[in-house]
């Protein structure tokens, strides 16, 4: 079946000599993988390798079988040019990170236009903006409630942070329970938007606690989670 599709590069990974195998998440199919043959090789073709970075926003025209098995592209064609994610260093390094933060977590072979537009609405901000220096949290916070595990606020006031649970607890239970300073600037990310961020004051060892503490609270709740590889350049960067 040949389809018409948004779709966001999530990875492309080399096959054999000139071939890749590119992770995408669509917006009318959810995750599809796709077999470029030849491509590393082609120089004047529909299709070449440049097109699949890491969160690229596309256009696909693609023939799907739906077997289970590697697609295939026909066509695909930039949506947003970015100006400053795959060139700022600091913005590439996020952009791995997050690339891998999600091919670890969407598993999703279905349609989520919701999750899409989310995806989406974020790398243009990114792309956009400057201050990148809280983007990672919040973005990885707010993606939880499209996931199913995004935290109960109801009580927010508390100084416990529950990981298990995903709520706020006047004591400690379990384990997985965290409190300090930066679980209290962890509670500003509740509520604000990627414009808000600004007014978000952390020193580097409270981001890297917060971090932690996401990543933590991603491998509690998600089956098969792995701890990205991209983490330790994104803490060289950013420490």
């Amino acid at each position: 079946m040949q389809v018409s599709t948004r779709a966001l590069v999530f990875t492309s990974v080399k096959y054999s000599e000139a071939d890749l195998i590119v992770s995408c998440f669509t917006e009318d199919f959810g995750l599809k993988s796709y077999l470029l043959r030849g491509i590393m090789k082609s120089r004047k073709g529909k299709l070449r390798a440049s097109l699949f970075q890491p969160l690229t926003l596309l256009r696909l025209e693609a023939i799907h079988k739906d077997k289970g098995t590697l697609e295939r592209i026909k066509e695909a064609k930039i949506l947003s040019p970015y100006k400053t994610l795959h060139s700022e260093v600091v913005k590439s390094a996020l952009v791995l990170f997050i690339a891998e933060m999600l091919k670890n977590s969407i598993q999703e072979e279905e349609a989520n236009p919701e999750l899409f537009q989310y995806l989406e609405t974020s790398m243009l901000w990114l792309d956009e903006n400057d201050n990148a220096t809280h983007f990672h949290l919040l973005f990885l916070l707010r993606l939880t409630a499209y996931l199913g595990f995004y935290p109960d606020t109801s009580h927010i006031d508390k100084p416990h942070f529950n990981l298990i649970e995903g709520n706020f607890e006047a004591e400690a239970y379990g384990d997985y329970c965290e409190t300090g300073d930066h679980v209290e600037v962890f509670k500003q990310l509740f509520g604000i938007d990627f414009d808000a961020l600004v007014t978000i004051k952390t020193t580097k060892k409270q981001r890297s606690q917060i971090l932690n503490l996401l990543l933590l609270y991603y491998q509690l709740h998600l089956q098969g989670y792995k701890k990205p590889k991209s983490l330790l350049v994104l803490n060289q960067l950013f420490n």
